[in-house]
């Protein structure tokens, strides 16, 4: 027996519909005297985004400018990529003074902080802390909007699978419960929890909508073949949990689905987004997206256009594909003008909400930057959360925490390294006043510190000036002589050892650069290059102990360093404290308590590997030898090397049973299902208990685990707490084949633990 249930979100949505209906009201009448003074051609300029360019960075704002030039004419709605405040007072009021004098909206990619750089997104997503990743937000909205920017591209909320795309470092990795949390969590922090927009927060933009982190082989900007109730199960949530946290806007993706691009698609634009989310905001083209639909083979840019503006798209980014093809396409009855007066009503009601109409210089204070940019309190927040985002997954022999006392060698490309701390996306970070590791170490420790960089990043360093700067893809062919870098393999990786072997501990500092994750960015090995890894090879001979703290901006294959590092600590790209953050977790200033949210694989050919998969006709398990006739290698394993959910800590925790508060449950009813975990050691420390469920029997096939609910507490050595997670028909509901959202009569498995494959595991019937 199936039962439908009414969605929890669609209730909220309505509710919150119903109780602000007298401010749209007042906004719905400003907006129909607004329109009725506009001309087409006005309406359509207010769906025309444009970036600024370079234009503004330094210099005022001129009549040369191709901005201005587009104002003067009406055909601007937004300007994104600027935080110069000056020029953007010049673009406002020529804005003003032009057309309908509707003020712009002005955006800016904020991914992971502002000028206060945090931790990478997929780092920040493994502190499971929502408090910290909310506050995240809020900082970074505070620093933003005291630039001028009232609209930030992000959260990046996009599932991956597959670590083989470059842009899982700017997502929230595998799971979609855990991002549909922090969805809500970022928007809230952005956007804040009453809908008014005070001058400090900012409109999200959603991204990128939809299933862009599905692509084919990890290839970005790939084609995406997912079957409808895949995706709605498995990567939908996120974006349905920022619509009914009350995002802004959201952005369409590069990708098509269903054979459609997703900025034409009427199903993702309309269908779901508007029709089943409740979403009431506008949804703008990431850059260029609109004109790539003819590369897509969808037709010519008035084609594409229209399709766009038809499915729901309301704003074109860069594409001048609406500026200049809609007024032709309205003309030849290809368009109508119910279309073009939809998206522009939208994005008018986001301009409205934002508070531009009653002042559109309500960001544009000068004077706020100094004192809420870069400040003591922000870089103090960001090394607080970089201590919670790095996950230990090894530590034998409790070499961590270390001795503050010991000799300590930091070697490797990153050991000194400041910029490369920012991770992708950081484009208005103070980079070069960031905390690099070894100013970190060297600060927190006692004995003596030196430091060698040991290795280029690649064999080729011609190479790795170039992917510095994004100019060439990545390939590592082996040479070895002397290049750019003025300093042979030979002569630095002596130094590093020389300095290795007088040490105590070796920390050997490597990974990727910025520009191996992020966009454009995808890669086939997922092995630290190998450069870096004759590096550590040279430096086990030593015999000394090795810590190594990994930079990465996705999960990476660590086989042989598992087998030969003594501890190993992912610190993804930690942001502008990273250095203290490191030292601090290290030195034991704090336990490290991050949790995997992707799993990391034994063998890139394992890709794409993540935890919830389905079970098959013929299973076998994740860490048992090959067994023919069975779904399984014959030459690995299926499991991961290090699985989702998973992380170390310097003290330990024990479980006791799990509870069920009735063994039986009515779909209108709920279960409490607890565990008690006590500190056993001898740190103050945090853990994340996790709730995992499997509906046994069902009646489409069911993922062998779905993570459903978790819970970061703190204990103090020997001290005890009782986690509680309350389990309703919602907890247990799904998108059958029918894609209908139901709870399925039947026996759930319960599961609770530390991490996704250390569960306990009671039944629950729900009748």
């Amino acid at each position: 027996m199936r039962i439908k249930l009414t969605s929890i979100s669609l209730l909220a949505a309505l509710s919150l519909l119903l109780s602000g209906c007298a401010h749209k009201s007042e906004m719905d009448k400003y907006i129909d005297v607004l329109m009725s003074k506009m001309t087409v051609e006005q309406k359509i300029g207010q769906l025309n985004l444009h970036s600024a360019a370079g234009f503004v960075s330094a210099l005022r704002v001129t009549e040369n400018d191709e901005n201005v030039k587009l104002l003067r004419k009406g055909e601007l709605g937004g300007i994104y990529g600027t935080g110069n405040v000056e020029a953007m007072i010049e673009y406002q009021k020529i804005a003003l003074e032009s057309g309908a004098g509707i003020p712009l909206i002005f955006g800016m990619d904020v991914i992971h902080g502002y000028e206060t750089t945090f931790p990478i997104p997929l780092g920040i997503s493994t502190s499971w802390n929502l408090e910290l990743i909310e506050k995240s937000a809020r900082i970074a909205a505070r620093e933003a909007s005291s630039c001028g920017i009232n609209w930030v591209f992000s959260p990046m909320v996009d599932i991956c699978r597959d670590a083989r795309w470059g842009r899982i470092a700017e997502g929230n990795g595998e799971d979609p419960y855990l991002g549909g949390e922090i969805a809500k969590a970022m928007v809230y922090g952005y956007q804040g929890r009453d809908g008014e927009y005070a001058s400090d927060e900012v409109m999200t933009c959603v991204k990128h909508y939809a299933l862009y982190g599905g692509a084919e082989s990890g290839r970005d900007y790939n084609s995406v073949f997912l079957s409808r109730q895949e995706a709605l199960n498995g990567y939908m949530r996120p974006y349905a949990e920022a619509a009914k946290a009350g995002a802004g806007s959201y952005m369409s993706s590069f990708n098509e689905f269903e054979g459609i691009p997703s900025s034409a698609n009427k199903y993702l634009l309309t269908d779901l987004l508007r029709d089943t989310y409740g979403f009431d905001g506008f949804v703008v083209s990431d850059a260029t997206a609109v004109v790539e639909m003819v590369a897509h083979g969808l037709g010519d840019l008035q084609e594409v256009s229209a399709l766009a503006i038809q499915a729901g798209l309301d704003m074109d980014m860069n594409s001048d594909g609406f500026v200049g093809t809609l007024r032709k396409s309205l003309d030849e009855g290809r368009v109508s003008e119910a279309d073009i007066d939809r998206a522009c009503r939208r994005i008018l009601e986001a301009k409205y909400k934002l508070g531009l109409f009653e002042d559109p210089f309500k960001y544009l204070d000068p004077s706020r930057k100094a004192t809420q940019t870069w400040t003591d309190e922000n870089r103090a927040f960001a090394r607080e959360f970089a201590r919670e985002c790095q996950v230990l997954l090894k530590n034998d022999n409790a070499i961590l925490p270390l001795d503050r006392n010991a000799k300590v060698a930091v070697i490797g490309p990153f050991a000194d390294s400041k910029s490369e701390m920012a991770g992708t996306w950081a484009t208005s970070s103070h980079n070069n006043e960031f905390v690099s590791i070894y100013e970190g170490i060297a600060e927190a420790s006692n004995g003596k510190v030196s430091k060698a960089e040991g290795s280029w990043i690649f064999n080729d360093k011609e190479l790795e000036e170039s992917v510095k700067y994004g100019l060439m893809k990545i390939f590592a062919p082996n040479m070895s002589f002397p290049t750019l870098h003025g300093t042979s393999k030979a002569v630095l990786m002596a130094e590093a050892v020389a300095k290795a072997a007088a040490s105590d501990v070796i920390i050997a500092c490597v990974g990727e650069l910025n520009n191996m994750s992020g966009e454009g960015a995808s890669r086939t090995d997922l092995g630290i290059p190998d450069a870096q890894k004759e590096l550590l090879m040279a430096l086990k001979k030593t015999g000394k102990p090795i810590v190594l703290v990994l930079t990465t901006g996705r999960p990476l294959e660590l086989t042989w360093e598992s087998e030969n590092m003594d501890a190993i600590l992912v610190t993804w790209a930690a942001g502008a404290e990273a250095g203290h953050a490191i030292a601090d977790v290290l030195y034991g200033e704090v336990s490290p308590s991050g949790k995997l949210t992707t799993s990391f694989p034994r063998s890139v050919g394992q890709e794409p590997l993540y935890y919830n998969h389905k079970n098959t006709g013929r299973p076998h398990p994740d860490y048992e030898p090959y067994k023919k006739f069975t779904s399984c290698y014959t030459d690995e394993l299926n499991g991961p090397l290090y699985p989702f959910g998973f992380g170390l800590s310097y003290s330990s925790f024990e479980y006791g049973p799990v509870s069920l508060s009735q063994d039986e449950m009515s779909p209108d009813s709920e279960v409490i299902a607890s565990v008690n975990v006590k500190n056993t050691g001898n740190y103050e420390a945090k853990e994340t208990v996790q709730l995992y469920i499997h509906d046994i029997y069902s009646t489409s096939t069911r993922p062998v685990k779905e993570l459903r609910g978790f819970e970061k507490i703190s204990l103090k050595p020997g001290e005890s707490r009782t986690v509680e997670f309350r389990i309703n028909a919602e907890t247990l509901s799904y998108f059958n084949h029918e894609l209908e959202w139901v709870c399925e009569e039947g026996d759930y498995e319960i599961m609770i633990g530390p991490d996704s494959e250390r569960l306990q595991k009671r039944t629950l019937a729900v009748k």
